[in-house]
């Protein structure tokens, strides 16, 4: 009997036990997100200052719901990164629902999936309530990048919730491998600068590797 199982619901064990895949630790499986990353230009220094002060605004007023940190964040990297212009193209998939239980409450969101070139995922999580911390999107993130049709080629993920970002890759081979940053923080100096490098170098990796 086949057994169906809901990516909402599935787990990193229950991915490792039905994929085969593994965490790695080897050095340089991920060297992406960490080494010769491109710099950041004065212009772009400036637009990040400006987002910087726009997500603070928004925190400190009382208003910033996830949604709208993910419009004022988000969309300003994805911009600066180039991912808007050829060869790129993004495509947006179904959310998936989550909830969680919070001191009686339950608190439900969403997790957004944008798809480029079937090579890098972003996942954005959106809920009013902090409760869902950036890595809830990672076991969704998993299983749709090992059904990513590119398998000869490194898929990369990015998990968003509007206050970090964790940057994720996979290799699928024979034995499937997976590594992920830690949790890049916009509330860290000198971190949304990191986050913005690092799409920018993957950008490139993608038009070099001719997507």
């Amino acid at each position: 009997m086949i057994q169906t199982l809901q990516a909402k619901d599935i787990t990193i064990a229950e991915i490792q036990a039905y994929f085969g895949l593994q965490q790695t630790a080897e050095p340089n499986f991920f060297p992406e997100w960490q080494e010769n990353l491109p710099t950041i230009t004065e212009v772009e220094q400036q637009i990040l200052n400006r987002v910087k002060s726009n997500y603070f605004n928004l925190v400190n007023s009382g208003s910033g719901s996830e949604e709208a940190v993910k419009m004022v964040v988000l969309s300003f990297l994805l911009d600066l990164a180039g991912f808007y212009q050829s060869p790129f193209s993004i495509k947006t998939e179904i959310s998936i629902e989550i909830q969680a239980e919070d001191e009686g409450v339950i608190v439900r969101g969403k997790i957004d999936v944008l798809v480029i070139k079937q090579q890098f995922w972003v996942l954005v999580i959106e809920c009013k309530s902090t409760k869902f911390d950036v890595m809830e999107a990672l076991p969704q993130a998993l299983v749709y990048m090992l059904n990513s049709p590119n398998t000869e080629k490194p898929i990369f993920g990015f998990l968003v919730n509007g206050r970090e970002f964790v940057f994720v890759k996979v290799i699928q081979g024979k034995i499937p491998k997976y590594s992920r940053s830690y949790a890049l923080s916009i509330e860290r100096e000198n971190e949304l600068e990191q986050v913005l490098s690092v799409l920018k170098n993957i950008g490139q990796i993608m038009i070099n590797q001719k997507i």
